[in-house]
């Protein structure tokens, strides 16, 4: 028999014949095994291609994430961090308006501008009442490529400097997850510059435009305010003949009166 299984049963004889008692408080007292608790469920994930591509039309906007590679990094973001994600995307039509065509960037600013429209935290819509008031806001493109928010009557806002636009619908809001629609492509300064052309004015409505001039001739054609017209000779001529007449009789009625 071995040697260690010898000295144990040993000490077990020992320790029971000298006190039986002691025995089995020391065999109470040992610690039963902690059963292992189940793993949890792991999270569901959120398939961002999947999303974009039954929603929409916003083939446009995810060609660019996949041509860029930026689609892996906002899967990771949303998917592998505390953090979540929240994303505006554009529409089919908000590309083919665009003034400046995104064929004349770099691969470098391509991916800056999808980057861009992407925030490195999940956003409720009740969340950006409190965005509008703490100035722009970093997005995953970097410190310099920042948008700013304000929230109008519950509609949020979005400026970009070059673009100024809002959200129109929300796609997907479950967290980690958040994706808006937005009417208008993200322009970033630090792509486009800082030249930005001013804001056409709006046009004025209809009851503020000044009558033109043949306006005022057609007005005065249909009789409602006939202009003021200087009156033809024939007429100042009446006139004064009818003053002199007045003052004859006057001057006779004196006369008269004298005599």
């Amino acid at each position: 028999m071995d040697l260690t299984v010898i000295l144990m049963v040993s000490t077990t004889s020992v320790l029971l014949l000298s006190s039986p008692s002691a025995y089995y408080a020391q065999a109470a007292a040992s610690p039963s095994p902690t059963p292992t608790p189940a793993p949890g469920p792991a999270p569901d994930f959120v398939n961002l291609t999947d999303l974009l591509s039954v929603a929409g039309p916003f083939h446009s906007f995810l060609n660019y994430l996949e041509s860029t590679k930026v689609l892996e990094t906002l899967q990771n973001q949303a998917n592998n961090t505390e953090e979540g994600i929240t994303l505006f995307v554009p529409k089919d039509n908000a590309f083919s308006s665009l003034r400046k065509p995104l064929s004349n960037l770099t691969q470098d600013q391509l991916k800056s501008l999808c980057l861009f429209h992407a925030l490195p935290h999940y956003y409720s819509l009740a969340d950006f009442r409190n965005l509008s008031q703490v100035g722009p806001v970093s997005t995953m493109a970097g410190g310099q490529y920042s948008l700013n928010f304000t929230d109008v009557s519950g509609t949020v806002h979005l400026s970009s400097g070059w673009t100024n636009t809002k959200v129109s619908s929300a796609v997907h809001s479950t967290d980690p997850v958040a994706i808006y629609q937005v009417d208008k492509v993200l322009l970033p300064e630090a792509i486009f510059g800082t030249d930005i052309p001013p804001t056409p004015a709006p046009a004025p409505s209809p009851d503020n435009i000044a009558p033109t001039a043949d306006a005022e001739v057609e007005k005065g054609k249909s009789g409602s305010s006939a202009p003021t017209s200087t009156p033809d000779s024939s007429s100042y001529r009446i006139v004064s003949l009818g003053a002199w007449s007045q003052m004859v009789l006057a001057i006779s009625g004196g006369l008269v009166v004298f005599l």
